[in-house]
């Protein structure tokens, strides 16, 4: 019933469960915002309509507090939740979908192998000018604009993905594959674990003075 009205309804199915969950196994054309970060002032950000029909794929007993969410911030066309959860569609047979996902240090290690990485850097552009990895394959991809600006990437490409803790780099990585990039490669941690690493690093600008 969920794969019917998705399809009559040319509903968006968004995926509210943590970030971890949704990389390891999520329905094909799904989009992730979950409900335990910045959820509402992101779905205000990505989901332009809002009468947009929706269906969700939720945490076990969070179907209630999703839509309720969804409502204080104005998208009352929510048509219902996956009973079961993702398991449950995974149980019936259906085709599911991935993101590779590796830490901060398995990217230092890539690097080291190669010096032809593409890695987005999805934070806002305040955050990439204070500081940044410096390295030739960088580019900023702010999450807030990735609608707009996603023609500066190629769909033939490999892109490492990153934000400052994880979060948002799942919401863009779950954009992208959704309109067809395939190749993505999120970073777990974000930015915080990667100035951990020996990885090239910007010197530090006061965002005050941007």
């Amino acid at each position: 019933d969920f794969e019917l009205i998705a399809n009559q309804e040319n509903a968006l199915i968004l995926d509210v469960r943590s970030e971890h969950d949704f990389v390891k196994a999520h329905i094909p054309n799904s989009i992730f915002i979950g409900l335990e970060g910045g959820f509402a002032p992101w779905v205000g950000a990505l989901i332009h309509d809002l009468k947009q029909p929706i269906l969700l794929v939720t945490p076990e007993n969070k179907s209630k507090e999703a839509v309720t969410r969804l409502s204080r911030v104005g998208y009352d066309n929510t048509l219902g939740y996956l009973k079961g959860g993702i398991d449950a569609w995974i149980a019936a047979g259906k085709d599911i979908e991935s993101i590779e996902s590796i830490s901060a240090k398995t990217l230092a290690q890539r690097i080291t192998n190669t010096n032809n990485l593409n890695i987005l850097d999805v934070r806002k552009d305040g955050e990439f000018q204070s500081m940044h990895l410096e390295l030739p394959g960088v580019k900023n991809l702010p999450l807030d604009f990735i609608n707009e600006n996603m023609s500066q990437i190629e769909k033939s490409q490999t892109y490492h993905i990153h934000c400052a803790g994880g979060y948002r780099s799942v919401i863009a990585a779950s954009i992208l594959k959704a309109r067809g990039f395939n190749n993505l490669v999120n970073i777990e941690g974000g930015f915080n674990f990667l100035k951990e690493t020996e990885l090239p690093i910007s010197n530090f600008v006061c965002p005050s003075t941007l």
